[in-house]
């Protein structure tokens, strides 16, 4: 049996990219709409003042608007920041936007939510 020596130099690049690719944005844009990794279209809310790192979508609101959880591991890169809900979770946030789901999408590409009330927006890429 051969050992095989690893450079360190060959390491240390191999977890570079592996850590960029986890910096990378943590959505995919289909025909110019940010979507979730299932697909489902993201959406702003109006209420929400863009930079202050707060929701305003809460109670009956979160649960028609679920927000885009991030894993509490997850590191904010680019466009993408992370707010602190009041009940502790993280939600993904596009330009200083909190990024919701729209429970009435029942599809991957659904846009249902998009004006809903004049304040509701698909976030175009």
């Amino acid at each position: 049996m051969k050992a095989y020596i690893i450079p360190a130099t060959v390491i240390a690049m191999a977890m570079y990219f592996a850590s960029a690719a986890y910096a990378q944005a943590p959505f995919d844009s289909q025909d110019g709409i940010l979507v979730n990794e299932s697909g489902m279209t993201l959406y702003t809310y109006d209420k929400d003042k863009a930079g202050s790192g707060e929701s305003s979508c809460y109670d009956q609101c979160a649960q028609n608007w679920p927000p885009a959880e991030a894993p509490a591991d997850a590191s904010a890169s680019g466009d993408y920041t992370i707010i602190e809900r009041k009940d502790g979770t993280k939600q993904w946030a596009w330009q200083g936007q909190p990024l919701y789901t729209f429970v009435k999408d029942q599809n991957p590409g659904d846009r249902s939510g998009d004006k809903v009330g004049g304040v509701w927006h698909i976030v175009e890429e």
